[in-house]
């Protein structure tokens, strides 16, 4: 496999996409890598937006790291079932001993291997000496089917590899089918390359610790991570690039090293990772916002708001309202989407936790959604197998935050905010998850 994926964390925000996408670019333009921009999850409504206002598609979608069927697939040539068996010995010939016989609507039929042609004709011959006269011509005559295989297990090309081994290490067969998903023809597999498969190759960003990041991560390649947050990187088989730079965004990041290439994004690349880096430092007003930031910013925005350009006539001022605005509130979002929309699972001390953070606008109307987020707090706890979570509920306005939790240890009742009567803690000032609420968390849970 030559392309190499860059791929930000599972339940991506902007920022992540953003710097997929950015990096990818970059990969290709500046070191001619075969780079492509991937994501471990469904994009969320702020970077749909984005993307729609750019004209920019999303990155391709990996579901985990895992080998796929298709990755070793061999597309033969084929013949169909009437065919003369001669035009399936070429094949076989050129493929080194195996020849696809598939039906017109695309379907297979079978293999013709050496061992279905050794038992087609033993059982055409037999033991009878007049039958040994049968001229080879003859044979190259019959129809392709009478020599296929047809109960050669099939495969579907998205399937991953070590689900199907199983199956493969029953069979007395080397080779078999690899299909799309209405069944159709793809290609051959053979069971060498099943057991031996390519290693996706990945570059993470905005992320470092494995439980973050895409399924399988085991079973990858990693090359290279680039982020902004704190360390809890998986092992590698090898040495990696790493760089972890305490700056709002990674696409700051991303931005400096395109800068540092003397090269220039593109102006809807460059309206990304400005989303991407706006969204992250809440329009530079977070903490987490450090010079670089602004001044990354602002180059970024030069390149952006060119004429001609999807964002002409905008700023960073009103890009990024509307960037901000985009999404916010809690009356029109599920409150199972709130707390799994820009998810962090953490561990530490022997405990497993997530802390969910949803930006508004306001917070006049939570007190109507507590009871359903908490709620929502707890079917998650359930089905990612938390000991506890937590939810930051974000005045991107205001600068502060409402934090409710679900199954907190008693040690969590000593975060030093507000308790108010619905239950929620008032945490005034407090609107980034990683450098002001994390922290604090930790803190307490490792004493």
């Amino acid at each position: 496999m030559t392309e190499t994926y860059v791929i930000g964390h599972v339940n991506p925000d902007t920022d992540a996409i953003a710097s997929a996408m950015g990096y990818a670019w970059l990969l290709r333009e500046r070191d001619g890598t075969q780079a492509v921009a991937a994501r471990a999850g469904a994009v969320n409504q702020q970077t749909a937006w984005v993307l729609d206002v750019l004209g920019l598609e999303p990155p391709e979608l990996l579901a985990d790291a895992s080998p796929r069927v298709g990755a070793v697939a061999r597309r033969f040539d084929s013949v169909r079932p009437e065919s003369p068996l001669r035009e399936a010995w070429f094949i076989a010939n050129r493929t080194g001993s195996v020849a696809p016989v598939v039906e017109a609507d695309g379907r297979p039929y079978g293999l013709i291997t050496g061992l279905s042609l050794f038992l087609f004709l033993s059982e055409l011959v037999g033991t009878h000496a007049d039958s040994e006269q049968i001229r080879l011509a003859e044979i190259f005559d019959l129809p392709c089917r009478d020599a296929a295989d047809t109960g050669v297990p099939r495969f579907q090309a998205g399937s991953r590899i070590r689900d199907a081994l199983p199956r493969i290490l029953r069979e007395e067969r080397n080779d078999f089918w690899v299909v799309d998903e209405g069944g159709r023809y793809l290609g051959v597999c053979r069971q060498p390359d099943l057991l031996n498969p390519p290693r996706l190759k990945l570059v993470l960003v905005d992320h470092n610790e494995g439980h973050q990041a895409i399924g399988s991560l085991e079973e990858a390649d990693l090359l290279e991570v680039l982020d902004h947050h704190r360390l809890g990187n998986p092992p590698t088989r090898l040495p990696i690039r790493f760089r972890v730079d305490p700056v709002g965004s990674t696409s700051t990041l991303v931005f400096e090293r395109i800068e540092a290439a003397g090269l220039s994004a593109p102006p809807e690349l460059a309206g990304l990772l400005l989303a991407g880096l706006l969204s992250d430092t809440l329009l530079l007003t977070s903490p987490t916002t450090t010079e670089r930031d602004r001044q990354a910013a602002a180059r970024l925005g030069r390149w952006a708001f060119v004429g001609g350009a999807p964002l002409e006539g905008e700023d960073l001022e009103s890009f990024g309202r509307q960037l901000l605005q985009v999404g916010a509130g809690l009356r029109t979002r599920d409150p199972g989407s709130v707390v799994t929309g820009d998810l962090k699972i953490y561990e530490v001390s022997g405990m497993r936790f997530g802390i969910a953070q949803v930006e508004v606008t306001d917070l006049l109307d939570l007190p109507q959604h507590v009871q359903a987020l908490t709620d929502a707090l707890g079917r998650l706890r359930e089905t990612r197998g938390l000991n506890f979570a937590l939810l930051m509920i974000t005045d991107i306005v205001g600068g502060s935050s409402r934090i409710l939790m679900s199954g907190a240890p008693p040690v969590l009742q000593e975060l030093p905010y507000l308790r108010l009567p619905d239950g929620t803690l008032e945490a005034k000032g407090v609107v980034s998850r990683k450098k002001q609420l994390l922290p604090v968390v930790l803190a307490l849970l490792e004493g």
